[in-house]
């Protein structure tokens, strides 16, 4: 906002937070201008706060459209991030809540190893609640059970469609949907045959910041975890890696970008090998030649 006098400070009547308005100069346009058209006249004649109101315009645009309340399977890496983003760009589900498969022994995401603090971060960020399937045993059987139970108090509340941020692959896809079938839900892939060359490009483009957590030793090496992903990370990339790690050759977090009010920080720690062992969410495709993990720690700041 230009820096000037005639600029008045009100108070949000919904949060009581302090904020800037410039329709009390007659000279300026109140930012309120830039919201939908959508916005009612039962709101009062005074301003709310930018975030309160974003809040309210969202919820009456979702009432208005009628759009169905989903679910999304959310990672914290740049599928999931780019996928939100563009649900709420497309306006096609209320997403209600995020949902990610924890680690209860370290307390981190599963198979990507991002501490759980950050995945906490990301989702107030997002301004979406966070729902944790939390599993210890390592094995399958324990994450759809699991899952199957946090589905199912999903679907007490109205929620009927599960989204997922997979691009192309078919037998992943058809697990999930199996798996959904169960819980009468149904699955919906926003990203799904998009070309992944194009979608890491149009991700970059976006001003999303995103950084490798993991990578599969039969792809990458120890060099390529704790990269930010930007365009010198793709061109760079081995010819047999999907540019968006598609195959599993590399997993993500995501830390700043237009879906996220503000950035994630983090300082990068430990780079660390774990030998290959059965996962608990059965999404991490990996090659016959994989031997291990590379990690890097990312440190809350």
């Amino acid at each position: 906002m230009p820096a000037t006098s005639k600029w008045k400070s009100k108070n949000c009547s919904v949060c009581g937070s302090t904020f800037t308005c410039g329709a009390m100069d007659s000279n300026q346009q109140c930012w309120c201008n830039d919201f939908p058209a959508i916005m009612p006249l039962d709101f009062g004649q005074d301003c709310r706060c930018p975030e309160c109101l974003k809040k309210i315009v969202a919820e009456k645009i979702a009432e208005f459209m009628n759009l169905p309340k989903a679910i999304f399977c959310w990672s914290g890496g740049k599928d999931s991030a780019y996928g939100l983003h563009k649900l709420r760009l497309d306006k096609t589900h209320d997403v209600q809540y995020l949902l990610t498969t924890i680690n209860d022994t370290s307390r981190r995401v599963s198979m990507h190893g991002v501490r759980e603090e950050l995945l906490d971060r990301q989702a107030e960020a997002a301004g979406i609640k966070l729902l944790k399937v939390r599993v210890s045993e390592g094995t399958n059987s324990e994450y759809e059970r699991q899952m199957e139970a946090v589905l199912l108090n999903a679907k007490a509340q109205g929620i009927h469609h599960v989204i997922f941020g997979d691009i192309f692959l078919e037998d992943l896809r058809a697990y999930r949907e199996k798996n959904l079938q169960k819980v009468g839900m149904q699955g919906v892939f926003p990203l799904w045959k998009m070309d992944s060359q194009w979608l890491i490009h149009d991700f970059i483009r976006r001003g999303f910041k995103s950084i490798t957590c993991c990578v599969n030793d039969s792809c990458l090496g120890k060099e390529w975890v704790g990269k930010e992903i930007d365009a010198a990370f793709v061109r760079g990339l081995p010819a047999h890696v999907d540019p968006c790690g598609e195959n599993g050759e590399f997993h993500t977090f995501c830390h700043a970008g237009p879906l996220f009010k503000k950035a994630i920080s983090f300082s990068l720690g430990e780079k660390v090998y774990k030998a290959l062992e059965v996962k608990t969410d059965n999404v991490c495709p990996s090659s016959s030649n994989t031997k291990g993990f590379w990690f890097c720690d990312l440190i809350p700041r």
